[in-house]
């Protein structure tokens, strides 16, 4: 498959667009002399945040660079898909394809960018019994799920691995952070409600449904976004499926969501859900 977000215009939190890559020409294998990329790195990046790679061009130095495709201090910079090449610049070369756009943009990191995206599940009940879908015949999938401040857009709770931090560490903070702090309640509801999640999240309740490259709209032709995800499921119903998440007064924010094929959700989250419904059986 390749890759369609990461060639969509505008940028995201700009007015920057790509140079128009048609299907055809987005493998690296196919030649493409007229290909005229633009350059473009958020503000945000260029100020040198904590949590974003220096610009090593500036100073011709290309040669100094952080070291890729290998763990280079606490930061990792292997890629799920494999082995990646670098470009004439000695810059990462995004390894599904073209984007349109050159250097960083939004992403802080030369290369991959990891991810963890936890997607916390229950069945769907109605007086204590699985609600079966009347077309699939298939009992009903809800996720937590949370709408991003940035776009507006249904996602699945999740955020960007810190330089040296264990991939579970992560999925718990990311969690906490963006579920758990989206809901209207007081601090100290909200602490009940932490650790109560909070027991969920343990090695023997999760199960990986993916890892590797995720087609966002954020991707440049020399960084790009790769995520895991990894599903937590609350079978019974009598941990963390008890809570009735709801929405603050300021829109949507966080909630129960049931899924559905049908869903519009940010990225590629939509293909990890099919991929849980499959692990249970659920209706997709």
């Amino acid at each position: 498959m390749i890759h369609v977000k990461a060639r969509t215009s505008p940028y995201p939190g700009s007015q920057v667009k790509r140079f128009p890559v048609p299907d055809n020409y987005v493998c690296w294998s196919v030649t493409w002399p007229d290909y005229e990329p633009v350059d473009y790195t958020a503000e945000t990046v260029r100020t040198g945040p904590e949590w974003a790679d220096p610009d090593f061009r500036k100073d011709g130095q290309s040669e100094h660079g952080p070291r890729f495709n290998a763990l280079n201090g606490k930061i990792d910079r292997r890629s799920f898909l494999g082995w990646y090449e670098l470009d004439e610049d000695k810059l990462p070369r995004n390894p599904m394809g073209r984007t349109g756009i050159i250097s960083r943009g939004l992403l802080g990191k030369w290369g991959p960018n990891h991810a963890a995206d936890p997607i916390v599940t229950r069945w769907k009940r109605e007086a204590g019994e699985k609600v079966i879908h009347e077309i699939s015949g298939k009992p009903i999938l809800q996720f937590v799920a949370i709408k991003r401040k940035d776009c507006g857009e249904w996602a699945i709770p999740g955020g960007m691995v810190d330089a040296g931090e264990h991939m579970s560490t992560t999925l718990k903070r990311e969690f906490g952070e963006e579920a758990l702090d989206s809901l209207t309640a007081s601090k100290i509801e909200k602490n009940h409600l932490r650790k109560l999640f909070q027991s969920i999240f343990s090695d023997e309740k999760a199960t990986e449904v993916f890892a590797g490259y995720v087609d966002d709209p954020r991707n440049t032709d020399n960084a790009w976004m790769e995520t895991v995800a990894v599903n937590f499921h609350d079978d019974a119903g009598d941990s963390v499926g008890q809570l009735n998440l709801h929405s603050g007064d300021d829109a949507g924010q966080v909630q129960w969501s049931d899924i559905d094929k049908n869903l519009q959700l940010y990225a590629t989250h939509s293909n990890f859900l099919k991929s849980v419904t499959e692990l249970w059986d659920a209706h997709w």
